[in-house]
Parts: C-alpha cells; sequence; structure tokens
C-alpha cells in the first residue's frame, strides 16, 4: 500500500547561485558527506545537488510534513547502489515520522527517481508499506 507520495522541481541554477553564495555552509547544512562526495565527483556537480535537493524535499512532502515539524534535510539522504539506482534514506525525526506511518506488521520502502533536464531537477518519492512475511 502506499503511504506516501511527494514530488519537487528545483532549479539547477538556483541551487548553482546558493552553493556560489553559502558554499561548505549551504553543503554542510543541506548534504551528508556521503551526498557531497558523490555530488562533487560528478561532472555535474550543482546538477547532482540539485536532484538530491529535490528529493529531499519529495521526501518531506511524502512523509506529510513538508520541511517543518522537526524534519532536518540531514536526516533525508539520497545514496547510489552500485547500479546507478538512487535509494532515499531516513534517520533522525524523518525516520520517527516514517515509522509512526507505517501500519504495524508492514515494513516502509522509499522509492525515488531524480531526473534532471537544465535548468530543472525533478525528483519523485513514494513511500510504500509492505507486509512482513511471517
Amino acid at each position: 500500500m502506499i503511504i506516501g507520495i511527494g514530488n519537487d522541481l528545483a532549479n539547477i541554477e538556483r541551487i548553482g547561485r546558493t552553493l556560489d553564495r553559502f558554499g561548505d555552509r549551504f553543503r554542510d547544512r543541506v548534504f551528508t558527506e556521503l551526498e557531497q562526495r558523490r555530488s562533487e565527483n560528478r561532472a555535474n556537480t550543482v546538477e547532482s545537488y540539485a536532484k538530491r535537493w529535490a528529493a529531499k524535499e519529495a521526501c518531506s512532502k511524502a512523509l506529510g510534513t513538508g520541511l517543518r515539524m522537526g524534519i532536518a534535510w540531514r536526516d533525508m539522504s539520497v545514496r547510489n547502489l552500485r547500479t546507478g539506482q538512487p535509494v532515499m534514506e531516513v534517520t533522525g525525526w524523518a525516520k520517527e515520522r516514517l515509522d509512526s506511518l507505517t501500519p504495524e506488521n508492514h515494513e516502509a520502502i522509499i522509492h525515488v527517481s531524480l531526473t534532471d533536464d537544465h535548468p530543472w531537477a525533478s525528483a519523485i518519492v513514494v513511500i510504500e508499506a509492505r507486509p512482513i512475511p511471517d
């Protein structure tokens, strides 16, 4: 069953200007070390950050809160499997919120899809609750 869905559209140029203006202060406030390493090692660094920004916004919407009620940017993190597939992980208050949404005897799976087409980066997050097999 679907327990949450969110999407977001981020302007890559706006994220680039923010990175230029605030640098590490912005990176460290919003992105985990893993996300920063991944983005900095990409040919399209700004696009990578913009997609991750959009994913965090979409995840907060899927959790039903937006970026309020105690969710911190770094409580949501995008990593990539070896295949390149993005995976959303939550910690802190975002994990507590996810746990409160997940029905008893179910596990939550967060699906995330990222894309960009300059000047836009987009993310969709779907949170699924699957019954835990006996």
